[in-house]
């Protein structure tokens, strides 16, 4: 996985934190880590400081002054991954809901089968998900297929967090102008992406719920995702 990076941002993931980034390291000798933190009162940077000393030159930190949203995380993770150079820039949440064996599935449909974006999805073949309850599982489904239908993007899983952009997606991208902060986040990038005719590519994964740790997810975040698309798919018609 020569030139990729995994951006992982947390906040109070001191639990899943080592052992998330050993994990990933474990796939590829090559790989890099950024783990971006939002000042975790559990000290998750101060873990990561000390899991430097192991992996140099590999495992870098971000940390910012307070909790600003999973967005704002990224944007801020794409900026220093642009700056440094990599040419496959990977999402990945900290708590294994996102299997780090399945980063070089997200690779390959990049390096090798020509995606630009590639997503892990856990619709492309049925309903692939352990340990949610019925109704979140419902929810995020019925969501993903909401999404597609108002943007028109044909893509399963629209709300996945764990995907790999090439380079010149995000160099495309005004990032300055991405506005949703919460999971909204991801469809948006999606959506830019889908508008600038980049080729998406879905890889279908399992998703497992977090064993560790607590749920980010908040009736806000939830409320930013269905009224937002309306907004995006609609100005998005005005620009045309």
């Amino acid at each position: 996985m020569t030139g990729a990076i995994v951006i992982i941002p947390t906040y109070n993931e001191i639990e899943n934190i080592e052992a998330i980034i050993k994990a990933v390291f474990s796939q590829s000798n090559a790989i890099h880590i950024l783990v971006v933190d939002d000042n975790s009162p559990d000290l998750t940077a101060l873990k990561v400081k000390e899991l430097q000393q192991t992996f140099s030159n590999r495992l870098f930190l971000e940390v910012r002054q307070e909790k600003s949203g999973l967005g704002t995380a990224y944007i801020h993770g794409f900026k220093w991954c642009l700056d440094k150079n990599y040419q496959y820039i990977f999402e990945m949440d900290a708590d294994f809901s996102h299997n780090p064996k399945d980063l070089q599935k997200l690779y390959d449909a990049c390096a090798v089968h020509g995606a630009d974006l590639s997503i892990g999805s856990r619709y492309i073949t049925g309903v692939n998900v352990v340990n949610w309850p019925m109704g979140r599982v419902l929810m995020s489904y019925c969501a993903s297929k909401y999404v597609r239908f108002i943007t028109g993007m044909k893509i399963n899983d629209t709300t996945a967090g764990f995907v790999c952009y090439k380079r010149k997606v995000l160099e495309t991208i005004d990032l300055n102008a991405i506005k949703f902060i919460g999971y909204a986040f991801q469809i948006e990038m999606k959506f830019k992406t889908y508008l600038n005719k980049f080729k998406i590519i879905e890889v279908p994964v399992i998703f497992t719920d977090r064993t560790k740790g607590e749920s980010k997810l908040s009736g806000g975040i939830i409320s930013e995702a269905i009224f937002g698309v309306i907004s995006m798919k609609l100005k998005s018609l005005l620009k045309k």
